[in-house]
């Protein structure tokens, strides 16, 4: 890892430490890349530090995911890779989610950006974002039960399909 990112992680965290103390749970620095775990119930206001902030100028969302950690819990992992476009920096912000309440504050007020991103995660993962102004499914049709990329999502196909050899054999004798 360079010694640039290694103080860039300490910048965003220790500035994030300064404004609580408990907004920090964890900060893992892996092959340059710096992942800060933000408990849930203060990823928007850290969000929102990350952005006005003029030591941090995190200006672009370029990505947001999850990851379903099943059968271990926390089960769900949503991670925000964050830009400072200005400064030339990145950092990603981790949230841990329980899979009995898969509920998170939607960034969409911090990042408007953020808006088709976590539809497509609610879509796939079922977790659902507190406040985000239109949460409904993008890519699957509204009639769709379950949640496709969770690790316990049925993937065997479907089994009321008919022998299709027997009845071209049948069809097909003289």
């Amino acid at each position: 890892m360079t010694e640039s990112s290694s103080q860039n992680a300490n910048v965003v965290a220790e500035h994030l430490r300064s404004w609580n103390s408990k907004a920090v749970a964890e900060v893992i620095e892996f092959r340059g890349d710096t992942t800060i775990v933000i408990p849930r119930e203060f990823l928007r206001a850290a969000a929102e530090r990350c952005r006005q902030d003029a030591k941090l100028q995190y200006d672009l969302l370029s990505a947001a995911t999850c990851v379903d950690r099943f059968p271990h819990e926390p089960r769900f992992e949503l991670i925000y890779q964050l830009v400072s476009i200005p400064r030339r920096e990145k950092v990603r912000l981790k949230v841990r989610v329980s899979g009995n309440d898969p509920v998170v504050d939607s960034l969409v007020p911090v990042w408007p950006g953020a808006n088709w991103l976590e539809r497509e995660i609610f879509d796939l993962f079922g977790i659902r974002f507190h406040g985000h102004p239109d949460l409904r499914r993008i890519l699957l049709p509204e009639d769709w039960e379950g949640y496709p990329l969770r690790r316990d999502y049925p993937v065997e196909g479907y089994r009321d399909v008919p022998n299709t050899g027997e009845l071209f054999r049948k069809s097909s004798t003289p």
